[in-house]
């Protein structure tokens, strides 16, 4: 392998290592809720009150899985590289799945509508799928968030009566990009990806689909 090619592979790498950043399984719920603000016909709502939902969204999906997530490493001298063993997945895992339940519960004292809630639904179904299947195979959550966003595209499409096709084609480009990655960095397998993408798709039209939403009021009865 000549020199050029040595660079190129590093380079590469970098880029894939920036992808994977940028699109972390943490910032899924706070993007979906921004774009549902921004975008939707809840953009007239008060600011007072987007501020609060994307508050809540953002300490209990960001703020509080990276803080104890961090701290789990922190005790047990692990590095990021570390947790990429399926073995070691499990406690992270659950302080994320357990922050989780804890935003649906803030969200339902706060009746948010059912809709908004989904999202948070969806993801804890959906982080709860992977952690039951990542005892035999590691799905890849990255894709996984990015399954449900395309999921909850359509949904929301069929919800508020909207053409999706622009925003479907950016997110399945940026899924297509975010996989390539993940593969790049040889953190998963084509297989680990492509059902990752296939949980989180699921998910979130059994959640969120006007014609599935029923399992989400069944839930939070």
């Amino acid at each position: 392998m000549t020199e050029e090619h040595i660079i190129a592979d590093k380079t590469l790498i970098r880029i894939a290592k920036v992808i994977s950043v940028l699109f972390t399984p943490f910032s899924i719920p706070f993007l979906a809720f921004l774009i549902l603000l921004i975008f939707s016909y809840l953009r007239i709502m008060p600011l007072q009150y987007k501020l609060i939902v994307l508050g809540v969204v953002y300490c209990f999906t960001i703020l509080m899985p990276m803080l104890t997530i961090f701290i789990f490493r922190k005790i047990n001298g692990f590095t990021p590289e570390d947790l990429a063993d399926r073995k070691k997945r499990y406690v992270p895992f659950i302080l994320t799945i357990t922050s989780y339940i804890f935003c649906l519960l803030m969200m339902y004292r706060l009746n948010i509508p059912w809709y908004m809630s989904g999202i948070i639904l969806a993801a804890l179904i959906m982080m709860i799928i992977c952690v039951v299947v990542n005892l035999r195979w590691k799905l890849s959550e990255h894709m996984a968030g990015s399954g449900a966003i395309v999921g909850g595209l359509v949904a929301f499409s069929a919800l508020f009566g909207y053409n999706p096709v622009w925003w479907l084609c950016l997110f399945i480009l940026i899924s297509g990009v975010l996989g390539t990655a993940r593969l790049i960095l040889s953190h998963h397998t084509l297989g680990e990806v492509v059902g990752g993408f296939a949980v989180g798709l699921l998910c979130s039209l059994l959640v969120l689909h006007p014609l599935s939403n029923i399992t989400f009021r069944i839930l939070m009865l």
